[in-house]
């Protein structure tokens, strides 16, 4: 019986995380202080938080407890939350909506190499700290999205993570992806909004996620400043800043 508790207070720990009772860079309670607030063993906390770490939720020092250290934490693709990143660093990610075309007419050859079927598309500007960092444009099925609204992507606050929307809001899964990246010169709009000197090259990100089935689930494109490095530590690379 104890033993079947310790999922429990997992599955009661993540939800807390999801729902931003416990948010990014948040020291969680002691395991004492869990233990009777869940009504069991420090033993069953214990095995529940250790699970949460090695899923990558939580961060774990002898000495200093537990902290949160991510709400999507990176899978064994390419993707990995730019939200939880910048909360990670203390810093403030915003996500400003520019456009959301729920019947997308123009959709470039890059993203119908993919896809074969209607589409809907999402274009945002990400912020940190008030400056803007990246524009980004996620194309979505319609079939996956069909009612897909401007109330469904937030400006602020840990949810405008598009990982968390696309699994949360239009629980999308996906197990595999591939990115390519190149640098490009920004057309006049483009260095509008990111602030840039005419000229200034940018870096190019383009990620396609797919089912376990090798289906397209969505494609991301990422124009956004540099430099960027990774960690290449572990079973999938990173992107660290």
């Amino acid at each position: 019986m104890e033993n079947a508790k310790y999922k429990q207070v997992q599955d009661e720990i993540l939800s807390r995380l999801q729902s931003g009772q416990y948010v990014i860079g948040m020291r969680l309670p002691t395991e004492s202080e869990m233990s009777k607030s869940f009504g069991v063993s420090r033993v069953t906390v214990r095995k529940a938080l250790e699970l949460l770490v090695r899923d990558g939720y939580l961060t774990s020092r002898q000495g200093s407890g537990y902290n949160v250290a991510a709400v999507s934490p990176p899978t064994t693709t390419c993707l990995a939350s730019y939200t939880d990143q910048i909360l990670r660093e203390g810093r403030v990610p915003g996500a400003k909506l520019l456009r959301l075309e729920a019947h997308a007419e123009q959709v470039p050859a890059s993203v119908k190499n993919f896809f074969d079927e209607p589409l809907s598309m999402v274009e945002r500007l990400r912020t940190v700290d008030g400056q803007p960092t990246m524009l980004t444009q996620t194309w979505i099925p319609r079939r996956r999205a069909p009612r897909i609204l401007e109330s469904d992507f937030p400006e602020s606050g840990q949810n405008q993570s598009i990982l968390r929307i696309l699994r949360q809001v239009f629980e999308l899964a996906w197990s595999s992806a591939c990115e390519s990246m190149d640098s490009i010169i920004p057309d006049p709009e483009m260095t509008r909004l990111l602030k840039l000197e005419p000229g200034t090259p940018i870096l190019s990100q383009a990620c396609t996620a797919f089912d376990s089935d090798g289906r397209p689930v969505f494609f991301d494109q990422v124009y956004r400043k540099g430099p960027i490095t990774f960690d290449l530590a572990g079973p999938a690379p990173r992107q660290t800043s």
